[in-house]
């Protein structure tokens, strides 16, 4: 399996990066997530602008950003992973430089750049039957908007509703829900889908992006405001939007059952019409 690794295709156990590195060192680095579909990279110009934006707002500078889509379809080629539905997966630095220091190395500092293409690893039985899960207190910093790789308050979430035995962690901010641990959520309460406006406090989610566009093709009742954790026992149904997933039913929150614990009316008009809309990208 070839990856890319700061200009070079390698194989994957030939991949290293330094001990130096501000991104093993410090968190000092964004990743981004495109999803593959049979050689198509699903919404390719939304992940990477949101990947550009993140690039911005941390000062980092890639000389080969222009060509992350091209690396990304040479390593579908290269890996025979064209017909295939895949995750593509980026990771971006601030270099390895020396000695540490919290503040920026040098301008002239190469950053780290790796890329790598896998095979899709999700049980589709959960899109037909739903997924539990759990909530808990959103303890992450104040710039969730921003998909940098400090995630160890989302692997101690996700690891708490894995020994739930539950598919994700709810994080709650004051009350409200913001959203999932790799995920963007979406509830009917009072015959209004819900979810978490764009806010530092959640990423913007491309998935969520379509959802929200897909709702309005269906001409659905969509409202951009938080939704109270009180208010979930109330709820109708529930959905995830995620990469890996496209439109994940909720069926319980905690100890309670949603929609009669199965996927809600709602959800499956939304999960039928992601599918039909990326059929209908794939035809060009």
């Amino acid at each position: 399996m070839l990856v890319y690794l700061n200009g070079k295709f390698l194989p994957r156990e030939q991949a290293m990066i330094s001990v130096n590195d501000r991104g093993f060192l410090f968190g000092d680095s964004l990743y981004e997530v495109i999803r593959g579909y049979r050689g198509l990279l699903f919404e390719a110009q939304a992940h990477l602008q949101r990947l550009q934006n993140g690039l911005h707002a941390l000062r980092l500078r890639v000389a080969e950003f222009d060509r992350l889509a091209e690396i990304a379809q040479h390593l579908l080629a290269t890996n025979d992973l064209l017909q295939e539905d895949t995750t593509i997966y980026f990771q971006i630095t601030r270099g390895a430089p020396f000695p540490r220091k919290h503040a920026f190395p040098a301008e002239d500092t190469p950053p780290t750049v790796y890329v790598t293409a896998n095979k899709l690893a999700f049980n589709p039985a959960y899109l037909e039957h739903g997924v539990a899960v759990i909530t808990v207190p959103d303890v992450r910093w104040n710039r969730c908007d921003l998909k940098t790789t400090n995630l160890l308050a989302n692997v101690l979430a996700n690891q708490q509703a894995h020994e739930a035995e539950a598919y994700e962690a709810l994080f709650v901010r004051e009350g409200f829900v913001t959203e999932g641990s790799h995920s963007n959520f979406f509830a009917v309460a009072n015959g209004t889908l819900h979810t978490h406006p764009i806010s530092p406090a959640i990423l913007p989610g491309i998935t969520r992006q379509v959802v929200l566009k897909l709702c309005h093709e269906l001409q659905l009742h969509v409202e951009e405001t938080p939704l109270a954790a009180t208010q979930l026992p109330e709820a109708s149904e529930a959905f995830l939007s995620l990469t890996s997933a496209e439109v994940l039913p909720v069926i319980k929150v905690d100890d309670k059952k949603i929609s009669e614990g199965k996927p809600g009316e709602i959800t499956q008009r939304l999960q039928r019409a992601f599918g039909e809309y990326v059929k209908a990208l794939r035809k060009y």
